[in-house]
This record gives C-alpha cells, structure tokens and sequence, in this order.
C-alpha cells in the first residue's frame, strides 16, 4: 500500500479538496467580494466530467503541473506550517452556503496543482490562484514560485458557519494529495485515510498513484444540505469521473459515485481503498517495539459477505507483504474499524482511542470479485502501512471501464451491525499449553475477547462452545468463560503448528448450534 514517509508530522497538512460555489449574484458577491478571482464561465456537469474523463482516457497522458520543483521542495511540514491561508479569502467563508472552503498550499509531500471550480446553475468558473490568498514571510519557498503558478493542491471543507466560530476549529473533510482524502469521525478524531483508486497495491508491479486534478465543488445551501465536490481522477493507466456528496452527521457519509476508464491494462484494480496505519496492538503480550502498550489507527478488518456472513480479521504487521484475499459475490460492504477504545490501552495524546473506522457500504450490484488486505512490515508509525479495498473479476485491461457506487460511514463503530451477534474486540497470544505443566516449545495460546448485548443473555451455568478451525497444525485446550465483573466473554485454545508458513485461523461462539458472534479469522504467524 502507500506509504506515508512522514505521516505523524503531517497528518494535519493532510487536507484537500476542490470546490464549486454557486454563481448566483449573491453568491458571487460573497465569494468575490472576500477577493476570489473567477474564470470565465462554462456549462458543467456530471455527465460532462464522464464524458471528459472518456475522452482523457484515449489520449497520451501528461503529468498535472508542478510549480517550481526546486522551490517547492523546501517546503517541509515545518515551513508549510508557515504558510497560512487567510480566511479572509474563504470561499463561502460569509455565506451563503453552510460549509466555507479553505484551501491549501503545495509542499514537499504536495508537489503539483490542482484546479478548482466553482460551480451553479449548471455553471462553472475557475477559482483562479493569487498570492494574497496565502500568508508567508520574506524568505519563504513561496516567494520563488513564477507568475502564473498555482499554489493550490488541495482544500479544507470547514465545520457550519452557524455552529460557531468555523475558522477556530478544525476541517470535517479534507483533499490533499493524489486521490487522497480523509473526513472526521463522530468521536471528534481523524485518523485513516480513503482514495479515489488504488492500482497495484502489493503486486508485481509498481504501484501507481493517480491525481485527482481538479475539483469543482456544489454549495450546501441550508443545514442538512450536503457538500457536493466532483473530482477528475487522471493517472498514467487510468482516468475517472467522481460524485462525493458529503454529509455532515454525528460522524461524515459520503455517498460515492465514479466511472473509471482504462488507459492501459493494470495487474490490480482496487476499488473503493481505504489506508491505515497498524504497528502492533495487545499480541503478541510481549513486545519491545516502544513504551505504549498499542499503537494503530485500526485493528480489525470487517466485512459482511453477498451471503450475509459477518466477519472480523484483526490486522498483523508481518514481516514481509502479505495479501490476503477473501473471495465473494456483490459483497455488502468491508471495511477498517477501530474496536479497542479504551485510552489505557494507548497512553498517547494523538487520540488512538478516537480514530475513526470506516465502512464501505456498496450500492448496486458489485459483482463477482474480492475483498484485498494488504499488510506491510513497518517499524514506526508514521508509515500507512494496511490496505484494504475490492479487486473485481473482470479484467483491468487497455480500454476497460467500470463503474460503482458506495456510501463511506466515517464513525465509531461499524453501522448496522446486527444486535443478535457479539464482536470480537480484542485477541491475546501467549505460551500454550497449561499452569504447573510441561509447556510444549511450538503451541501459542490464542485468547479472544467477545463483547455484545447477546453475551448478557447467556443463562447462569451455560457455557457457549468456541467452535475453531485451522489450516494447519494441532488444535487443544478449547474453552470458553466470562471475563468477571464486565459484560464480556472470552475463548481460549492453543495451536501447536511447525515451520515458518502461516496458519489461518477461523472461529466463533455457538450455543446448541446456533452462532452467538462474528465469525472471527486470524492469520497467525509463527
């Protein structure tokens, strides 16, 4: 998957997108009279955007502009810290549309330009780059870029106007860097990251990053309303037509519509990627990887199949790629969750406990194809090291397209999850075998924790059975208890297993047959 070379230092340089702003008189005389210069205006809309992307796709691609290389490499997170945008200058920042958008300088993480729209009536006009909209001193890097030169690479879409002061709290949604965006969770955090595309995460070939390059954006014109932004997606292999329409709820929904076209054939079609950071959680219970107990922004991949099985896999940070597909038919949706959310068990001021998880809720008909988990080896968090996202059957070849929709839940917690099941929210690893006995060299006791409403119904004396399967290797010591004084259960069994290959495991809880939980799998790595 893509990594982040500096991701802790700037996660809040990480925002971006473009925008359109209704043109009618009033409109225009809020935006412009905050000293906005417009284009001239033209007809646009989404159909227009296909049909570019369509005709982009049958031409030789041409890398998206860079202002001054040079110059903009200075521009690390320290100086971009130094380059403030004035709000004076926001669009929408007076009215009349709920949200105003701020936008965002280039840097040494985001080298190129990128065009942004306004958009009404089926009218759009180029909000076009002036120096004045920035704030920097005498010796910055932004000093050396050429007349002409856009500084724009991406944009913030700030919280109501009518909450409050927007311009002392943070954005809800932010674009920035090539298909790259991220929206608050409903516990008031940040945290991974989606993208338009993902085109050869952890296969044979270089993985490839597409630009989403202009933006025209649609006013919310009352509470309630959402944020509309189209995106053009262009890349090397392929181009794209994207509708986000972005509600602002006790968490974000955005409701995703794109058409991808095939410039050339890829070897992995990701649809719908999410990206995230996992170093190490509570297993193995030993570890010298740093003085917090975990660190991660998700820990367990979800996903609800075409034939309604719920199932979790917590994440790994293995010590070599590891992709992990798990085949299906029109999935109901997938996703990275974070389900461990008490602080104790991160001890850090970034917020770890409060990182949103992400669900992909698909719309339509997918098909046949395959949830993807990418896992690279990472010793640091500043790397976005997990991916996940759906490769379909059909071909990424020369001259292919496709075409999807999906709503992306940014909350605490995965929605709709049936009240009949109970999660599987943590997992230890220790030495198998039993207290006061010869503990066998190559057996590792695998603990889960399961937590939901369902377990409290258990009647007193009954034990749910904890039924487990595993690829290969020797499975004993299965049990299951309640864990004292709290709401949750847990199950234990040991697996002894030779060699260095993994071992997949798969389990749940079941009373006279009938499940109690997920279906929890687990790659284990000896």
């Amino acid at each position: 998957m893509s990594v982040d070379p500096s991701r802790r230092s700037f996660l809040a340089a990480i925002a971006s997108l473009p925008f359109m702003g209704a043109l009618t008189p009033e409109v225009l005389a809020a935006a412009e009279g905050a000293g906005l210069t417009f284009g001239e205006a033209k007809p646009f809309d989404f159909d227009m955007l296909r049909k570019m992307a369509k005709e982009m796709a049958d031409k030789a691609y041409k890398e998206p502009p860079r202002p001054n290389p040079e110059a903009v490499m200075k521009i690390n997170y320290d100086e971009q810290g130094r380059i403030k945008f004035k709000n004076e200058y926001a669009l929408w920042g007076n009215g009349p549309s709920v949200f105003p958008v701020t936008f965002r300088p280039v840097g040494s993480y985001f080298q190129k330009s990128v065009r942004m729209f306004a958009v009404d009536n089926g009218q759009a006009r180029e909000v076009m780059y002036q120096p004045s909209y920035f704030s920097f001193g005498p010796a910055s890097p932004m000093n050396q870029l050429a007349p002409g030169d856009s500084a724009i690479a991406g944009f913030w879409a700030m919280e109501s106007r009518k909450n409050g002061d927007w311009t002392k709290k943070e954005p809800w949604a932010t674009f920035q860097g090539g298909s790259y965006f991220r929206a608050v969770g409903e516990l008031g955090q940040v945290g991974m990251s989606a993208r338009g595309i993902a085109l050869n995460v952890g296969g044979s070939e270089p993985e490839e990053f597409p630009d989403f390059r202009s933006f025209w954006i649609e006013p919310a014109l009352k509470e309630g309303d959402p944020l509309v932004v189209y995106a053009l997606l262009d890349g090397p292999s392929v181009t794209g037509a994207y509708r986000i329409s972005m509600s602002r709820t006790k968490g974000v929904v955005m409701d995703i519509e794109n058409h991808i076209f095939m410039r050339r054939s890829v070897e992995r079609l990701g649809i719908a990627p999410l990206t995230s950071m996992f170093w190490y959680a509570e297993y193995p219970a030993a570890h010298s990887h740093d003085w917090r107990p975990e660190v991660h922004d998700s820990d367990t991949l979800v996903m609800w199949t075409g034939t309604g099985e719920r199932i979790a896999r917590p994440l790994n940070n293995p010590n070599r790629i590891i992709a992990s597909s798990f085949t299906d038919n029109n999935p109901k949706g997938f996703g990275l969750s974070q389900r461990d959310r008490n602080y104790d068990h991160y001890l850090d001021g970034v917020s770890y406990d409060r990182r949103p998880s992400v669900w992909v809720e698909t719309q339509g008909d997918w098909g046949k194809g395959r949830v993807q988990l990418i896992e690279i080896p990472t010793d640091d968090e500043v790397y976005d090291n997990i991916g996940v996202f759906w490769v379909p059957d059909k071909q990424a070849s020369s001259g292919a397209s496709f075409s999807f929709k999906y709503r992306l839940h940014w909350l605490a917690n995965t929605p709709n999850f049936p009240a009949s099941l109970a999660r599987a929210v943590a997992l230890r690893i220790g030495r198998g075998g039993e207290p006061g006995k010869d503990r066998p060299a190559n057996a590792k006791k695998l603990v889960i924790e399961w937590d939901g409403e369902v377990l409290k119904n258990i009647p007193w004396g009954v034990r749910p059975k904890v039924v487990v399967t595993a690829s290969r290797g020797k499975l004993s010591l299965m049990r299951t208890e309640p864990i004292w004084y709290t709401p949750r259960w847990r199950s234990e069994f040991d697996l002894a297993a030779d060699g260095g290959e993994p071992v997949e495991l798969r389990a749940f809880l079941e009373i006279d047959g009938k499940p109690l939980t997920e279906t929890w799998l687990y790659q284990y790595q000896p």
